[in-house]
């Protein structure tokens, strides 16, 4: 699979449902044998979650300065802390303001420093220098 925006995100943003630089965007490191994407999936969590638990080796809280610029969405570096569990492949960004916590976007190749294994420490995220996405 190649990154991706989920279609519902896409569809949810023509329909003004999101808010990139004031909802509480959150990235979670994922185990690749516990989730694969699927362009129909659109909650992360909530009553029918379509990302299994045990595909949530780590989440970060909301991520911040988020920045919309010439049609880029951007945030700052950040860190997940403490991370144990699978070796993780991949990442999901998701929205944690939406009810049912909606994904916006699938992430398993051209990441620096993937797939990581977690150690009981800190996993330091540099988000890419062009930004997390551009429309």
């Amino acid at each position: 699979m190649a990154n991706a925006l989920y279609p519902t995100f896409k569809q949810g943003l023509l329909n003004k449902e999101f808010d990139l630089d004031t909802d509480a965007i959150k990235a979670t490191l994922s185990d690749a044998a516990d989730y694969t994407y699927n362009a129909a999936h659109d909650f992360y969590g909530g009553g029918t979650p379509d990302v299994p638990a045990a595909a949530k080796v780590a989440e970060s809280s909301a991520l911040t300065s988020p920045t919309i610029a010439s049609g880029v969405f951007d945030t700052a570096d950040f860190a997940w802390i403490t991370v144990s569990g699978d070796q993780s492949e991949q990442i999901l960004l998701w929205d944690d303001t939406i009810v049912d916590d909606r994904l916006v976007a699938f992430y398993d190749t051209g990441m620096t420093g993937m797939p990581v294994t977690p150690n009981g420490g800190n996993i330091n995220v540099t988000v890419n220098g062009s930004g997390w996405f551009a429309l």
